[in-house]
């Protein structure tokens, strides 16, 4: 008797859980943030790429030369090279952030939607806590409400 009453206070207090990777996956808004950032990811790649090839065009140039060129002139280019490669690597970085605010930026909105609409069902349900059932979240035991399915039919997907 102890245990029934037990378990209907877990189910009076409304207890359920949500796979909210799973939800933001399928998402529609989500797939438009991935075809942007692959949109500018490659962006970032042609250019790096470009420099790339531009830096190895000179080395190969400079090598070739190095022969017939002076000690100072061989250092000069030196120089300029190790230069080029610095600024190569620093586009690099600068474009990894640029991706990675980018990723948060579009992000952000998507998941404040999931978010808005998890809490809508929640409430009309009834439904006082949401555990999140993505793996890894440490969730345990799935045996509460799954919202995946009205939190998809409130989002219309």
């Amino acid at each position: 008797m102890a245990l029934m009453l037990a378990f209907n206070t877990v189910q009076a207090q409304g207890v359920a859980h949500i796979d909210s990777e799973q939800l933001l996956m399928a998402m529609p808004e989500t797939k438009a943030m991935e075809d942007e950032l692959k949109k500018v990811q490659q962006t970032y790649a042609d250019e790096y790429n470009a420099q790339a090839t531009a830096l190895q065009a000179k080395l190969k140039k400079y090598d070739a030369e190095a022969p017939t060129q002076t000690d100072a002139k061989n250092e000069e280019r030196r120089v300029e090279v190790e230069g080029l490669k610095n600024k190569i690597q620093k586009y690099a970085q600068t474009a990894d952030q640029e991706i990675q605010k980018k990723r948060f930026d579009l992000l952000k909105p998507i998941v404040e939607k999931a978010q808005k609409a998890v809490s809508d069902v929640a409430a009309e349900k009834g439904i006082k806590y949401v555990l999140d059932s993505s793996p890894g979240k440490g969730l345990i035991v799935f045996e509460g409400e799954d919202l995946m399915p009205a939190v998809k039919a409130k989002l219309g997907i």
